[in-house]
């Protein structure tokens, strides 16, 4: 948008659910109120009043009110524009990045943290594929069918945060990635039949990266350590890890060695009871040609 003329309407997104900010989230609340802080003493600075802001930038008073207190996440676009329309030499852009994490619940932040420094991950899913895997309608659907059911804003913010973790498969050097898959979660129409499908269909691709190892766990392998839940592990280039499993270590990540050698050992066994990497494609392959 050009500085010197004003927009035919006001954004339609401003109002969108997705853009609250988590009041159980303080480091996010302290970045949005930062953020909001610094674009109301900008604006100010060039004496230009918050009316005429919010035209040149084709947002409502309202929302850049609620911005600049801090009751509001800023999209991108808003920044971007925000910094052409102050003249700020892309400091206010600059923004985007610590933004943008704000929007993800704190505990896929976490997560997502972990897995962008880790040159290995194994994980061992019983109940869901493991949400590095899903395809963006698939986890929407899964998400969706939590009870009590995720407030719309909720879910999309669940969503954005589990999609942005994907970043971890265009690294260099790649991470390795081991994923043990229950047979039940590939069976399981979650969404329905064709989002199972072109869900599975993702899989079958996903697999075909040199990086990334999955296996199948037949559902009559059931004697095995891994009927108490999930077990995740991630290693990191410095020699150390974190793990968590379900039913231990009250589901929290640990990094203690000893409790990390029991989860290693745990997802090994799980390991060599899955089938074949080259079994459990050709199982996907026949799973998807049945659905």
């Amino acid at each position: 948008m050009s500085v010197e003329s004003e927009p035919e309407q006001l954004n339609s997104e401003a109002d969108e659910p997705g853009w609250e900010v988590d009041p159980d989230d303080e480091w996010g609340l302290a970045v949005v109120a930062t953020v909001g802080r610094q674009l109301k003493l900008r604006r100010e600075a060039v004496g230009m009043r918050t009316a005429d802001f919010a035209v040149r930038v084709g947002y409502s008073e309202d929302m850049v009110r609620k911005i600049e207190g801090g009751r509001r996440i800023p999209r991108p676009e808003y920044l971007d524009t925000s910094d052409e329309v102050l003249g700020a030499d892309g400091l206010i852009s600059a923004m985007k990045e610590d933004v943008e994490k704000v929007r993800y619940p704190k505990r896929v932040r976490d997560l997502a943290t972990f897995e962008a420094s880790a040159v290995e991950l194994l994980s061992y899913g019983s109940h869901a594929l493991h949400g590095l895997l899903q395809t963006e309608e698939f986890m929407s659907a899964l998400l969706g069918s939590q009870r009590p059911a995720l407030p719309k804003n909720q879910l999309e913010r669940a969503v954005a945060g589990r999609m942005a973790r994907k970043k971890i498969f265009q690294r260099s050097p790649a991470p390795e990635l081991s994923f043990v898959l229950e047979e039940v979660t590939l069976r399981r129409p979650v969404g329905g039949k064709d989002v199972l499908r072109r869900q599975l269909e993702h899989v079958v691709e996903m697999s075909q990266l040199r990086n990334v190892q999955i296996q199948v766990l037949p559902t009559d392998r059931w004697d095995h350590p891994g009927m108490g839940g999930r077990i995740q592990v991630l290693k990191f280039g410095d020699g150390t890890a974190t793990g968590r499993m379900d039913d231990g270590y009250g589901g929290r990540l640990v990094s203690d060695l000893k409790q990390l050698r029991i989860l290693e050992l745990r997802y090994g066994i799980i390991r060599t009871e899955a089938l074949s990497t080259r079994e459990s494609l050709a199982f996907i392959e026949q799973l998807l040609g049945e659905t």
